[in-house]
């Protein structure tokens, strides 16, 4: 793969943090409001299930960040051909932020389904359970988990006004990826007779 086929698509930190905190309050809207209609308001010691809440609260954020990451890994391993060789872990010191980086190219697809898996194993279908279950706890935990994956759907959404036939390669430190777009001349084998 030739550098000159690459191009370099990234997202801006600051913006995506905005942009997170735009889904946040999104995502409270549309879950809350109906939980509410539901299930009625609850006292605050309910949220968090009193004081063990509380202490156990942060512990589970910072599992489900380290879960979050494990996701991409696990979903973005299962659509290379190397696999988990492909997959790297780490963290950016300077944000203190874990990523998961996969070193192989990957579809257009396969790359967003990736991104968006987090955001539905950890923010969607526990905000869906919520409502069935009547949890508020895990309501604020679904929306918390669909917007700390606000960077991953707007890599997403930036994917979609790529070509399809193009593949992506996840950038290695930085909030975004290369697309490498197929050679527009036809294999030179794909012509001769046979």
């Amino acid at each position: 793969m030739e550098e000159d086929k690459k191009r370099k698509v990234t997202i801006d930190i600051v913006k995506a943090n905005v942009f997170a905190v735009i889904i946040m309050v999104a995502a409270a809207v549309v879950l809350l409001v109906p939980f509410f209609m539901i299930w009625g308001f609850r006292q605050p010691e309910d949220i968090f299930g009193g004081i063990w809440g509380v202490v156990m609260v942060p512990v589970a954020l910072f599992v489900g960040i380290a879960v979050h990451e494990l996701i991409h890994g696990i979903t973005w391993a299962c659509f290379t051909k190397s696999g988990w060789r492909s997959i790297h872990f780490g963290v950016m010191w300077k944000l203190l932020t874990p990523y998961c980086h996969c070193s192989e190219p990957q579809p257009i697809p396969a790359y967003m389904w990736g991104a968006l898996m987090p955001c539905i194993v950890l923010g969607i279908i526990p905000s869906i359970v919520s409502l069935c279950i009547g949890s508020l706890l895990l309501a604020v935990w679904g929306i918390f988990f669909i917007s700390a994956a606000a960077g991953d759907i707007w890599i997403a959404w930036l994917l979609t006004k790529e070509k399809r036939d193009s593949t992506v390669l996840d950038h290695p430190s930085e909030a975004g990826f290369y697309i490498i777009e197929p050679d527009d001349e036809p294999d030179a084998a794909a012509h001769s007779d046979v």
